[in-house]
């Protein structure tokens, strides 16, 4: 079971004010921030802590993984298309719009690359 996942960052105030805006749609929002992290936790949840944005604890430079991805199960293709179009405007890079991976499938994908290169997903299972 997965506690909860974290990210680096090597500007904390930008990575808060992008995930401010792209958590916000898939209704997480940020209950936690110190000098070195900001947490994020469900609006209808417990408030437990889901996410993570950091500063590398041991003070280097923060890198992204290859092939690492932190992906996240949405209600409806819409809030996947949204995330997309607001991880977008705030700066991210895109990895692939929403769509059917593989093709038929009926599940629906969107990638983005947040400022610091990390590669995040949105995804459902639903057909609307």
């Amino acid at each position: 079971m997965i506690g909860y996942v974290m990210v680096g960052t090597n500007k904390l105030d930008n990575a808060i004010k992008f995930y401010d805006e792209l958590l916000e749609v898939l209704g997480l929002t940020r209950v936690d921030k110190d000098e070195v992290c900001a947490g994020y936790a469900s609006k209808e949840g417990s408030g437990a802590i889901e996410f993570y944005v950091t500063l590398p604890v041991n003070k280097k430079e923060a890198t992204i993984g290859n092939g690492s991805q932190v992906s996240f199960i949405t209600t409806s293709r819409s809030v996947v298309d949204k995330f997309h179009e607001v991880g977008i405007k705030a700066g991210g890079k895109s990895e692939g719009k929403g769509g059917e991976r593989p093709e038929g499938s009926g599940v629906y994908y969107s990638y983005i690359r947040d400022l610091d290169g990390n590669k995040i997903c949105a995804f459902t299972n639903s057909k609307i």
